[in-house]
């Protein structure tokens, strides 16, 4: 099983883009869909055994309400399925229901070793922060790819690595 340090490491490790669904921008709702969406795969610098897919939604009418994560698949134990180990969220709706107010800001779930443990492949709802770090979808992807230490998203998000008005 994965411990609170594997799962670490596993998010801090240096990864690439490999490859992007579609290719440029993103796709377009299909029928009854509401979200445009893309999905990519990561690999680790030098052990391209390591595989991470990562999974981009955003809402085309509510655009604030997106979701962007990470998945692992381990290659220790292919039964256990395909992990979400992190998902970045915009505001769900104007107000929430739950005291730390999370829908209607935005927050990061991060998934722990005692949910795996219990059989849980996707973070609870117990297990997220709200967030300052982001307040809109594309500070959302820049924040997400260098959390996850992934080096190369500019050459699949050019417009994310443009100066912002108060980088040093």
């Amino acid at each position: 099983m994965l411990t609170e340090k594997d799962i670490a490491d596993l998010l801090s490790c240096p990864k690439l883009i490999v490859k992007k669904v579609p290719a440029a921008g993103f796709a377009e709702p299909k029928p009854n869909e509401n979200h445009r969406r893309c999905d990519l795969e990561l690999e680790v610098v030098n052990t391209p055994n390591i595989i991470f897919s990562v999974f981009v939604r955003q809402n085309t009418y509510f655009v604030e309400n997106f979701s962007i994560g990470l998945r692992y698949r381990p290659n220790i134990s292919p039964a256990l399925g395909t992990i979400t180990l992190i998902r970045y969220n915009g505001p769900h709706g104007e107000f929430s229901i739950h005291p730390d107010g999370h829908f209607a800001v935005p927050h990061i779930h991060r998934i722990t070793a005692e949910d795996i443990e219990a059989g849980n492949l996707f973070p609870q709802e117990r297990d997220r922060k709200p967030t300052d770090r982001y307040d809109t979808f594309d500070s959302a992807l820049r924040v997400f790819w260098e959390d996850i230490s992934v080096s190369n998203f500019g050459d699949y998000f050019p417009n994310l690595i443009k100066p912002r008005l108060f980088d040093e």
